[in-house]
């Protein structure tokens, strides 16, 4: 391996399984270390992790990476969105978080629009509409179920923001992250007092929001941290925000991204503001905009269907007629937390590969439904759609992708695009780039572009038939009828 040419980075990827940490040459982009190290989240009603096993995955994925991770000048974390981490007064969890895909907090999600306003000025208000995903949403349930833990808790951390702080000490998130929460104000770019009071929750207890290039901190001096100490940490960013900086996107291009959560994104310059809650006004990591729109159901539902089926993820087979609605952790976009998985137009001929395909598309459409919401209306429709995540690379999500859009695909080849965003972060703080701007100058986003080939109108029309006919089915709570 030859040696750096320029300074070295950290960038880090802390999701809902793992954490990952990759060690880049800022001058190429060239990645000279990595690591991986999991961790677990709790099954059945809710979706929580001890943010402890984040530290642990962490500092093994840093471990892993060797002399490289203490050579950095910098480091920035990229993490998971909307998770909700209470911490006591000793910086230690005051129960586990609770994470983007619990949705128990449905209710109170219902129950906060109403009460302060209703869809439209939500939006006007926040950028976004809140879900059960949202952080407010999971602080209300708290409040109404764990009394005792709210009254326990003397700060309040995204997932990303717990990791920085155990970094340097300081109490520090960033814009495109708290966007995320539902009491971050877009239009003022504040902590929304009102909301705040109207859930109990003081905003004394809340992280600074540190500006786009702004340095957070620096690494503390204590001998089990895993870089030298004065290392300048980055704010870190949200894992979407993340992905988008290091593909070096530019307002215009959407992204379609294929994990365990499934979302479509495009950078804009203008502040969105959706009143019917299908797109999610984020803010960036640099000072844009990025409308979001965000599935709960996507590669991990699609393989459960495909291990109930006892066939390879592959094993698709066209067929005409079968609906599939693979809704099985309940859904954000469409908004249905109650819902469940939903078959139609089951026939003796079906087969299992047919089966299989209308979970691809099942899937695909719900984050398709909403692309041209994320776009400005001035986007040029022939600008590939940039696929990423774990899913990117199957044949079968990328034809799923091209037949259902209609659009060219370009399947960048850079992988860990978060850590990569948070590496390029990380890089800007040290040479004074526009993080967007480093990514483009490693390449990031360069792969193969697979053409457009004619939209399938006649399935498109039929999952959004069987869609709104089974709405009241899909939208029944549990134990209701």
């Amino acid at each position: 391996m030859s040696a750096a040419e320029g300074p070295l980075v950290v960038g880090v990827d802390t999701s809902t399984q793992s954490t990952k940490a990759l060690v880049v040459d800022v001058a190429t982009g060239r990645v000279v270390a990595s690591g991986q190290a999991p961790h677990t989240v709790t099954s059945g009603a809710g979706r929580e992790s001890d943010p402890r096993q984040w530290w642990d995955a962490l500092t093994e994925a840093l471990r892993q990476c060797g002399e490289a991770a203490h050579e950095a000048a910098a480091v920035s974390i990229g993490g998971q969105q909307h998770g909700l981490v209470t911490l006591d007064e000793h910086g230690e969890p005051v129960r586990p978080a609770l994470l983007w895909n619990d949705v128990r907090s449905a209710p109170q999600a219902s129950r906060l629009v109403e009460e302060l306003g209703g869809a439209k000025a939500w939006a006007e208000r926040t950028g976004s509409l809140p879900t059960a995903s949202f952080t407010v949403t999971k602080w209300a349930w708290l409040a109404e179920n764990e009394p005792d833990a709210v009254r326990a808790t003397k700060a309040v951390r995204l997932p990303h923001d717990y990791l920085t702080e155990r970094l340097t000490g300081q109490g520090t998130t960033d814009r495109g992250d708290a966007s995320g929460t539902g009491w971050w104000a877009s239009a003022t770019e504040t902590y929304d007092e009102e909301i705040l009071a109207h859930v109990g929750l003081d905003p004394a207890l809340l992280p600074r929001v540190v500006r786009p290039g702004e340095v957070a901190g620096t690494v503390r001096d204590r001998h089990d941290l895993p870089f030298s100490k004065g290392t300048l940490v980055a704010c870190g960013t949200g894992d979407n925000a993340a992905a988008a900086l290091g593909l070096g996107v530019r307002p215009g291009t959407p992204v379609m991204s294929l994990g365990t959560s499934g979302t479509v994104y495009a950078v804009s310059e203008h502040r969105p503001a959706d009143p019917t809650g299908t797109v999610a006004g984020f803010a960036d990591a640099r000072g844009d905009w990025l409308p979001l729109a965000c599935t709960l159901n996507c590669t991990l539902a699609v393989d459960r269907v495909a291990a109930l089926l006892g066939l390879d993820r592959e094993a698709v087979e066209p067929g005409r007629g079968v609906t599939l609605l693979p809704f099985l952790d309940g859904e954000r976009t469409p908004n249905l937390p109650h819902s469940s998985g939903l078959l139609h137009g089951l026939r003796h001929d079906t087969t299992g590969g047919q089966l299989l395909q209308a979970a691809y598309d099942g899937a695909v459409y719900s984050l398709l439904a909403a692309l041209d919401l994320v776009l400005d209306e001035d986007a040029d429709p022939s600008t590939p759609l940039l696929l990423i995540g774990g899913g990117a690379r199957g044949t079968a999500w990328q034809q799923t992708v091209r037949r259902l859009s209609g659009r060219p695909v370009q399947v960048p080849e850079a992988k860990e695009l978060v850590a990569l965003g948070a590496a390029a972060q990380a890089a800007g703080l040290l040479t004074g780039e526009d993080p967007a701007a480093v990514a483009r100058r490693w390449g990031t986003a360069e792969g193969p572009v697979l053409d457009a080939v004619e939209r399938d109108e006649e399935t498109l029309s039929r999952l959004a038939g069987v869609l709104s006919d089974a709405a009241p089915l899909l939208e029944r709570a549990p134990g209701n009828g």
